[in-house]
């Protein structure tokens, strides 16, 4: 009766003490209420929100708009045929103004004897020359303004602005440059009568269509810029700047974006030699040279083409069916070397399969000719002069052979790293049950490594027809390129044996392109369809 009596007790205070809460809460939800009535208060966090937010609608399409405008004019400047410094012609043709700034040289090469007779002088060739400059760091300004103003608060709205409204009226006066250079070469009225007949001839100075077109583009975005900057003088500014944190996620994967823009992306601008009938020599690609599918056509058209491409396939799938079947080996082996308890040891053994890794092809085939040549180690023990390197016999397996050896140790790295990752608790609750060393390797530590083991595979796969050519190029002689021409090497040597044949190889390079993201998307497929995971 004393312990109901004590817990009723302690219910009741407990009632009343919530009570006494929800009233006092209640008493401070009016008087904070009052106060931002009153205007004693500020909503900070409707403030907060202000900040982040557009004041509305029309300026959130007015950003997208200045987005949009500021895409077209850095598409445009890719192009030859919107090049807005292109106002003469004596300005080699399909030059774009990236080519322009890379190089005066190029800029001038037609006008050496121009300048040398005194017909036109250089300091107009300057001035275009500098004005395309300006043009190119008003473009970079307008894009980082653009980007800035998605970043984050007010603050950080108010500074893309500003740069962005600096960037459109100094693209302004980079056009009004290139103009300067034409109204030059049309005022001829005081210049001598052979140098004024020679421009008019062969000047043919004029601004270009895309000259107009991206006067109208920084026009646009001034005004949209203007309209947008005073709908921003409306909003509370921030005092410092606050990036969304998305944002800040991106920075930190933004310098290997860009390794991988310059090193992957930006090669592909090469694939429109597939396009052109062209030599090594022959300089810029010009309309002239241009015919279309010729080479995509000659792929399959020609005879001796398609038996050797043939050929190429039949070893490179061969060799790579090799590779992806025995993957699992570097998986194995870091299985095995993980279970060595002797620490030195352990280490000696990372060491000598590692290093070979570090050794280049040219160096391991230095090695392969010492041990296996006429005159080598191996027919010095045996008394005989058996010529290994050109033999053809099981030459497949002798490459993987030679290409487990370098790459065992250095493969098996990426799986150490998830051994060490795995749960310790899993093993220790597998030897409580009795598991012996080798069921821990099988029910904990294999399980552990599997999806690392599958995103290697898809990789594998989908880099199916990349074998590399390093190896093969220097364990090739005549007896044996049959079977060692692969794809990679093959492509090399369409160029570089005396064919140059630069159209072909970057149709093969294309092709190739386009089926390893095929095979990558249907290895993934079927892994999401098997495990339920892929790594896309």
């Amino acid at each position: 009766m004393a312990d109901n009596s004590k817990e009723q007790s302690g219910v009741r205070e407990e009632d009343v003490t919530i009570k006494a809460s929800t009233e006092v809460s209640s008493d401070l939800a009016k008087d904070l209420s009052a106060a931002k009535n009153a205007g004693k208060t500020k909503d900070y966090t409707k403030e907060k929100h202000d900040e982040k937010a557009y004041p509305n609608k029309f300026t959130q399409v007015t950003y997208w708009v200045m987005r949009v405008v500021a895409f077209l004019m850095l598409f445009l400047t890719l192009f030859p045929a919107t090049n807005p410094a292109y106002v003469t012609k004596l300005i080699p043709q399909n030059t774009s103004i990236l080519a322009i700034v890379s190089s005066y040289t190029r800029l001038t090469q037609n006008c050496t004897r121009a300048f040398n007779k005194g017909y036109i002088t250089e300091a107009s060739f300057k001035t275009l020359y500098t004005g395309s400059w300006v043009y190119i760091i008003a473009l970079v300004l307008i894009v980082a303004g653009v980007i800035v103003l998605s970043l984050g608060n007010s603050k950080f709205k108010r500074l893309g602005a500003a740069v962005t409204l600096g960037g459109g009226a100094l693209s302004i006066v980079s056009l009004l440059m290139m103009k300067s250079v034409v109204d030059g070469f049309n005022n001829t009225a005081n210049l001598p009568e052979k140098s004024a007949n020679w421009i008019e001839k062969n000047v043919g100075a004029a601004l270009p269509s895309g000259w107009y077109m991206l006067l109208g583009f920084a026009i646009a975005l001034i005004v949209l810029q203007l309209i947008a900057f005073a709908m921003l003088l409306k909003m509370p500014c921030a005092t410092v700047f606050e990036m969304e944190p998305k944002f800040q996620l991106f920075l930190l994967i933004l310098p290997f974006a860009f390794l991988a823009l310059v090193f992957s992306y930006l090669p592909l601008w090469g694939w429109r030699y597939a396009f052109f009938d062209y030599e090594s020599g022959d300089g810029e690609l010009t309309k002239d040279m241009f015919v279309g599918l010729k080479w995509f056509k000659f792929l399959f058209q020609n005879e001796a083409t398609k038996a050797n491409l043939a050929n190429v396939m039949k070893n490179t799938l061969g060799l790579s069916f090799i590779g992806i079947s025995t993957s699992w080996l570097p998986m194995v082996f870091a299985i095995f070397l993980s279970e060595i308890h002797n620490s030195h040891f352990k280490r000696i053994v990372q060491i000598f399969t590692t290093i070979p890794n570090f050794i280049s092809w040219v160096l391991v085939y230095s090695i392969a000719f010492i041990l296996f040549s006429a005159d080598g180690l191996i027919n010095s023990l045996m008394g005989t002069s058996t010529m290994f390197l050109m033999s053809t016999s099981h030459l497949w397996l002798k490459m993987w052979a030679w290409g487990t050896w370098k790459g065992l140790g250095w493969s098996a790295i990426i799986y150490i790293s998830a051994i060490s990752g795995i749960d310790q608790q899993l093993y220790e609750a597998a030897t409580v049950d009795g598991a012996g060393r080798f069921q821990k390797m099988w029910h904990v530590t294999l399980p552990g490594l599997l999806p690392t083991f599958i995103v290697l595979l898809v990789m594998s796969i989908a880099g199916i027809l990349s074998n590399g050519m390093d190896q093969y190029l220097v364990f090739s002689n005549a007896s044996t390129i049959d079977k060692l021409n692969v794809l990679d090497l093959y492509v090399y040597k369409l160029v570089f044996d005396g064919n140059g044949l630069i159209p072909l190889s970057t149709v093969i390079g294309m092709a190739k392109s386009i089926i390893s993201i095929i095979l990558l998307f249907i290895a993934n497929t079927a892994s999401k369809a098997i495990r339920g995971s892929g790594i896309i």
